[in-house]
């Protein structure tokens, strides 16, 4: 076809209407700009203490930020909230399973705003959610009453990362929900295992929630959450399974009385409770109450607070030291070598670690 042919053909095709740009680039790079933009410590601080959630969020996030600026202003922010701390009772809790930690939670939590005019934050650890993907998240939908409370606050523990960076995150949001007024801190452990004994590192009141009626009601729990739990309450007592928590409460009470006096001179009690009909939720609150009674007059609750802060203080440096180790670029080549080594059996686990422990004592020193 000639090019005069072409001129005279019907099939033309029009330019159409311009589209406009889908993206307004002035309105994004205002967003991009209020993204960045950080407040000063001061406005942080000012904002946490008149109670302002949305600014104690952003203070939250900076702590579990890994960037270098975002921990420095973080760090700033927290020694600014320590004289403000302190402040609240700390209770740990957790459960196996489908216990039930959730509904608990939330009807315990409903109680101490509406009878007891309490102020509570919910937090979580959560060392597993490096392979679930924030496990965690589910815990506002699954606490709905109390995510629309005006007197509870409930913060999901960051994803991935190891327990010690998690629990550490945590303890380091303690203090700024307590310098933002909440008097009742509440840290559910989601994962089973070494959460728990994490979770006891920072609390003040460790509650350990069982079911009744799951087979031998002492097998899969391990001493050693058993002597730290400071209470014990049988969830789901309702209904065909009421006759069978109570028979629990009576082979939990026989177990206790093996453990010798813990250095609270708390005697660790058995309750039931049933958190969907919210029975015996008062009951367990008047032995929190008790506990941190007889301990503040016995001068363990202070004690206890304090080998806190001094464990807590070791486990960040020990972290800080392993980071750098790690992270120290010759160290990281020669690692992977030994590593070789180690599989290929030349030499063995615990000599390679010498080695390379050597090798970075020679790097800190030049």
């Amino acid at each position: 076809m000639t090019k005069d042919d072409k001129s005279k053909s019907a099939l033309k095709v029009k330019g159409g209407v311009e589209q406009p740009n889908q993206i307004n680039s002035e309105a994004f790079g205002r967003f991009k700009k209020s993204r960045k933009k950080l407040l000063s410590a001061d406005e942080y601080v000012k904002g946490i203490l008149q109670g302002n959630r949305t600014i104690l969020s952003m203070a939250i996030t900076l702590t579990e930020s890994s960037l270098p600026i975002h921990q420095d202003l973080a760090q700033e922010i927290i020694r600014a909230c320590l004289p403000h701390a302190e402040k609240s009772i700390r209770i740990g809790i957790t459960g196996v399973p489908g216990v039930g930690k959730s509904t608990f939670i939330e009807s315990f939590g409903t109680f101490l705003t509406q009878k007891e005019g309490r102020k509570i934050a919910i937090l979580a650890i959560d060392p597993s959610s490096e392979r679930s993907r924030g496990s965690i998240l589910g815990d506002k939908t699954r606490m709905e009453a109390l995510a629309n409370n005006p007197a509870a606050f409930i913060r999901p523990s960051p994803s991935g990362g190891t327990l010690g960076g998690v629990a550490r995150k945590t303890r380091e949001t303690i203090i700024l929900c307590e310098a933002a007024g909440f008097d009742t801190i509440i840290i559910e452990t989601v994962g089973v295992g070494q959460s728990e004994t994490a979770v006891h590192s920072m609390v003040d009141f460790f509650l350990l929630l069982m079911l009744a009626g799951a087979g031998d009601e002492l097998q899969g729990i391990k001493r050693g959450i058993m002597e730290m739990a400071d209470l014990i309450a049988i969830n789901k007592a309702d209904g065909n399974n009421l006759d069978k928590s109570r028979i629990a409460v009576t082979e939990y009470k026989n177990a206790l009385h093996l453990f010798p006096l813990p250095p609270s001179k708390w005697s660790p009690n058995v309750l039931t409770c049933s958190a969907t009909e919210n029975k015996g939720i008062a009951e367990i609150w008047e032995q929190i109450e008790e506990y941190s009674k007889i301990t503040l007059e016995n001068g363990y609750f202070n004690q206890r607070r304090n080998e806190q802060s001094k464990y807590w203080m070791n486990e960040t440096i020990q972290d800080m030291l392993k980071r750098q180790f790690l992270e120290n670029e010759s160290i990281s080549k020669l690692k992977k070598e030994y590593e070789q080594k180690v599989m290929m059996n030349e030499i063995s686990s615990f000599q390679a670690a010498h080695i390379l422990m050597d090798k970075y004592l020679e790097e800190v020193k030049k």
